[in-house]
C-alpha cells in the first residue's frame, strides 16, 4: 500500500497527559494536562481555577504580555500564563501541531529546567495523524531586528534551520554557537535535555523582586563566580547556547505555525524572538501560508523524522 508525504497532515498528541510540577518564579504547584485537539486549533492554554476554566489563550505572538526572564502570555481581562516557553518547544520541536494545554496556575512547571520531560510525556502517548493538510508560515524575504549589540534576523529556507549565538563574560559560558536543521529527532537529542541556567550573584535581587522563587539546583544551572555547582554538571558540550535554542524553537511556536525559514540570533532571549517574529508577521510581503502536498510515497510514515520541506502549494487560506 502506498503512503502519503511525510508530514503532510497536521498532528496532535495520541492521548490526554496529565503532568505535575512547580513554577520556577512563584514557587507554586501546578498541575498541567494537555489534550488532543482537532485541526487547525494550534495551541491554547485553558487556565482553570478551583475546576473551573476562566480563560483561553491562544499561544500566539499577538498575546504576549511580558518578556522578563520568559515568555507571559495573556488575554484582554488581565489573565496571564508564563513560563510557556520550554513546553511549547516541546510541542513544536516533536511536530504536534494542535494540542489544548490545560494549567491550574498562572505559570507552566519548570519540570526539571528543559523541555525533557514534555518530550518523555508525548512519546508515551504517541502523535496522532488528523485528516488535514500541515501548513506552514514561509518566509519570503529577510527580517532583522537588532538591539545594540543583540540581533536577530530570519531568513527564507526550505526548512527550519537554527543558528544561535551567545557570549557571556564568564569564562564558564564564554562565546558558544550552534547550528542545527531542526527535526524531531534532533530536537529530541540535540537539544531538549538543555537546561534553563542562572547566576548565583543574581539570586537575592531576583528573590527581592518575587522571581525564581521556585528555582534549584534540580531545575537550574547554577553558576558560580568559577564552577557550576549542579553535582552532576552539564548533560551536554554547550549546554548553554542548546538552552538559548530551546528557548528560541518555543518562541517562534507563537507564529502560530511551523516555520519554514532560518533564523539567526546573536546575544538574543525571549525578547528578541518575540520581536523578530513581531516583525515578520508584521509585513504582509514577508512571509506567506503554504501547506504540504499530497505526495505518495512507498514507504511507512514515520512522524519521528523531520518534514522535508519541499514543493509546497501556497496557500492563503
Amino acid at each position: 500500500m502506498s503512503k502519503r508525504f511525510i508530514g503532510s497532515r497536521q498532528t496532535t498528541i495520541g492521548r490526554e497527559i496529565e503532568l505535575t510540577g512547580t513554577g520556577v518564579h512563584s514557587g507554586a504547584n501546578v498541575s498541567l494536562v494537555l489534550h488532543p485537539a482537532e485541526a487547525d486549533t494550534g495551541y491554547r492554554f485553558l487556565v482553570s481555577k478551583r475546576g473551573r476554566i476562566v480563560a483561553e489563550i491562544p499561544a500566539h505572538v499577538d498575546y504576549v504580555k511580558n518578556l522578563t526572564l520568559c515568555t507571559v502570555l495573556g488575554d484582554d481581562t488581565g489573565v496571564t500564563i508564563s513560563t510557556v516557553e520550554h513546553l511549547l518547544a516541546a510541542l513544536r520541536g516533536m511536530n504536534i501541531d494542535n494540542c489544548y494545554i490545560e494549567v491550574d496556575a498562572r505559570e507552566i512547571p519548570i519540570m526539571d529546567g528543559s523541555a525533557a520531560a514534555f518530550v518523555a510525556a508525548i512519546d508515551g502517548v504517541g502523535i496522532r495523524e488528523l485528516q488535514k493538510p500541515r501548513k506552514f508560515i514561509k518566509v519570503l524575504k529577510p527580517i532583522r531586528v537588532q538591539e545594540n549589540d543583540c540581533w536577530g534576523e530570519l531568513k527564507p529556507h526550505s526548512s527550519f534551520h537554527l543558528d544561535v549565538e551567545i557570549d557571556f563574560e564568564t569564562p564558564l559560558i564564554g562565546n558558544q554557537r550552534l547550528s542545527l536543521e531542526m527535526s524531531a529527532g534532533v530536537f529530541r537529542n540535540e537539544v531538549s535535555r538543555a537546561r534553563t541556567f542562572g547566576f548565583m550573584r543574581d539570586v537575592e535581587n531576583l528573590w527581592k523582586a518575587g522571581l525564581a522563587l521556585g528555582a534549584s539546583l534540580d531545575n537550574t544551572v547554577a553558576l558560580a563566580e568559577d564552577r557550576v555547582m549542579n553535582p552532576e554538571g552539564l548533560r551536554y558540550p554547550q549546554e548553554f547556547v542548546r538552552h538559548k535554542m530551546l528557548d528560541a524553537v518555543g518562541d517562534l511556536a507563537l507564529a502560530g505555525a511551523p516555520i519554514l525559514g532560518s533564523y539567526r540570533s546573536v546575544r538574543g532571549g525571549h525578547r528578541l524572538n518575540a520581536y523578530v517574529l513581531q516583525k515578520l508577521l508584521g509585513d504582509a510581503e514577508a512571509w506567506t501560508i503554504v501547506r504540504a502536498p499530497s505526495v505518495r510515497e512507498s514507504t511507512p510514515v514515520d512522524l519521528s523524522v523531520g518534514v522535508a520541506a519541499v514543493n509546497y502549494a501556497a496557500d492563503r487560506t
